[in-house]
């Protein structure tokens, strides 16, 4: 029982980081980010990079996502302008999954620390707010080391659970459990990261990880369409491209994984070396780079 309620309250946690560090970083950008919004999306390239750009520091595509949907039906933004950034979105997001593969455990409790005193005894609100997104990094890292110490006791304690994730050997339910994970949890690099410490525990196989990651970038819609319910109708439109995106480019990679796997695998080894994290980390932006470029011509 103290195995689960620590890997819950690590879970917590983790959220909690990534949604503190977001609002704090949209308060700080403030009422500039829709002019520099409305300047970077008139080239489509520069709109995905800087989407991605913009999803990274934000860490979370959802949040991109509904912003723009919002932008879009209140005029803002032009359908035309909203595709760039979806795109870069999504390959902005997997930077949270790069983070967790680097390990920042160890000074988690240092950035909390940095974080809380500047919230506590900055003066100024500018100092305040760049508190706020410390802390809720440290928090972010705090909850991840809580997770990874759990999940490294639950082959022994709960043998049962590591019977039934060797049975996850199946490329169609991979993809249904990365979706229906997201759709819950709301955010894709939730999954992709607690996917990623599954996989250095040895609870998952490599191979079953690629297809989770492509059932996550489905499950990562939920927010963009729950935005787009009752808007305008260019709005419900960029929300539907932000699904087609990941649905299509599911299909594409998946198809690509089926014929490929055992050329695949030893090639997200060769570039990410023995770190199997950083084999779903990497695996998880070649995706996401791959589709953009592929929707963006």
């Amino acid at each position: 029982m103290e195995l689960i309620l620590t890997l819950l309250g690590g879970l917590g946690l983790f959220l909690f980081g990534m949604n503190f560090m977001s609002q704090g970083l949209q308060k700080a950008a403030g009422a500039r980010l829709r002019t520099i919004l409305e300047a970077m999306t008139k080239n489509k390239i520069i709109a995905v990079l800087f989407g991605a750009l913009f999803t990274a520091i934000v860490q979370s595509s959802g949040a991109t996502t509904v912003m723009v949907v919002s932008f879009v039906n209140a005029g803002i933004m032009s359908l035309s302008q909203s595709v760039g950034i979806i795109f870069g979105a999504n390959i902005g997001t997997t930077i949270t999954s790069q983070l967790v593969a680097f390990n920042l455990t160890g000074v988690a409790p240092l950035i909390l620390f940095a974080g809380a005193v500047l919230l506590m005894f900055g003066k100024r609100p500018m100092i305040k707010k760049v508190g706020e997104v410390i802390l809720g990094f440290g928090a972010l890292f705090m909850g991840i080391s809580m997770m990874k110490d759990s999940m490294a006791l639950l082959p022994g304690q709960y043998p049962m659970v590591l019977e039934v994730l060797s049975t996850l050997n199946n490329p169609f339910l991979g993809i249904i459990l990365g979706t229906l994970v997201t759709v819950i949890v709301q955010s894709s690099s939730v999954t992709v990261s607690i996917l990623l410490l599954m996989a250095s525990q040895g609870l998952l196989d490599l191979s079953v990880c690629f297809y989770v990651i492509l059932g996550c970038n489905i499950g990562s819609c939920t927010p963009a369409v729950l935005a787009s319910l009752g808007a305008k109708k260019d709005a419900q439109r960029a929300a539907a491209i932000h699904v087609m995106f990941n649905v299509f480019g599911m299909v594409i990679i998946g198809i690509l994984l089926g014929f490929g796997m055992s050329h695949f695998e030893p090639f997200i080894l060769r570039v990410s070396g023995s770190d199997i994290g950083r084999c779903v980390a990497n695996a998880d932006t070649l995706y996401k780079s791959f589709q953009t470029l592929i929707f963006l011509p």
